[in-house]
């Protein structure tokens, strides 16, 4: 396990949770903590010490690439890039507020990904896309994707089978170039149960200050639960490939979700392997001239 300060990993996140041959979404139980022996209380503390070495990865990342400059090709110009997929409720912004948000916001680049605007069903799917890959040195984190338009657009029939078809490949040509080009794509579906959804809905109707996160759409979408997980099914089978594998990971328990997704951004990171730039000046002169001053 390489994400050091998650002591109660009992295996690696990366490798129980990834998606890989004969994998089927319907064995997957979304109340399971796989890989982790503790409990909600060993989770927090757990978190906690992972915030710290996220942060001085994600720190190290920045520096590295605000050093190199833009444009420079370096092995150290690097980014990485969170797909977050999931059914409504699931915990997507938790994971941005809880793991995300443990680190410099300056190097964060955040992109929702909502109903796509007139200009943009003008273009390929894939174009508004492209434009907010992260830039070296960044965390990139699309809160939706390009995989809405194999999982709704399959759902609702919102385009021809053939084109859906045409998109499976595209988009694994889109994120193999995305890798060649240094970023690094964890990708991760959030597995919530049907009556886990039903429960955080509720929530929402019966707290007054939680009825801005309501959309009653929501509701109409739940009806399509059983084509929903077979649309993932689907998109897992043609679009978990070795250089942007998918990760599954259950999601009722919301301590373990976000653990889970901190190990899989850890190790990513740790694989990156970014380092502290090397002063470009010399450093005891400079001490000499600051103590004269």
């Amino acid at each position: 396990m390489t994400a050091k300060s998650q002591k109660n990993w009992t295996g690696d996140p990366s490798t129980l949770l990834r998606v890989g041959k004969g994998f089927r979404l319907a064995d997957i139980d979304p109340d399971a903590t796989p890989g982790y022996d503790g409990n909600k209380k060993h989770a927090a503390h757990d978190l906690d010490g992972g915030a710290a070495q996220f942060d001085e990865l994600q720190e190290r990342l920045y520096a590295q690439s605000r050093v190199l400059g833009e444009g420079q090709e370096s092995e150290g110009a690097s980014a990485l890039l969170l797909v977050l997929q999931a059914m409504d409720s699931a915990g997507k912004g938790g994971i941005v507020r809880h793991v995300i948000g443990a680190t410099d916001p300056q190097g964060v680049h955040l992109k929702a990904f909502k109903k796509p605007t007139a200009e943009e069903l003008a273009h390929d799917f894939l174009w508004r896309i492209e434009k907010e890959v992260p830039k070296a040195g960044y965390i990139g984190v699309f809160d939706r994707s390009h995989y809405e338009d194999v999982l709704i657009g399959r759902v609702r029939e919102l385009a021809s089978a053939d084109e859906i078809e045409r998109r499976y490949g595209a988009i694994n040509d889109f994120e193999k170039r995305v890798t060649d080009a240094g970023v690094r794509i964890v990708k991760v579906m959030l597995h919530i149960s049907p009556d886990e959804q039903k429960s955080r809905l509720m929530e929402r109707l019966d707290r007054p200050d939680k009825h801005w996160k309501y959309n009653p759409g929501d509701v109409d979408e739940r009806e399509l639960w059983p084509a929903y997980m077979d649309a993932y099914q689907i998109a897992f089978d043609r679009t978990s490939t070795e250089v942007a594998p998918w990760h599954v990971v259950p999601a009722n328990a919301k301590w373990y979700a976000r653990l889970a997704v901190q190990a899989l951004l850890l190790d990513a990171l740790e694989q990156v392997d970014p380092q502290w730039p090397v002063a470009a000046f010399d450093v005891e002169a400079e001490k000499a001239r600051l103590a004269a001053t």
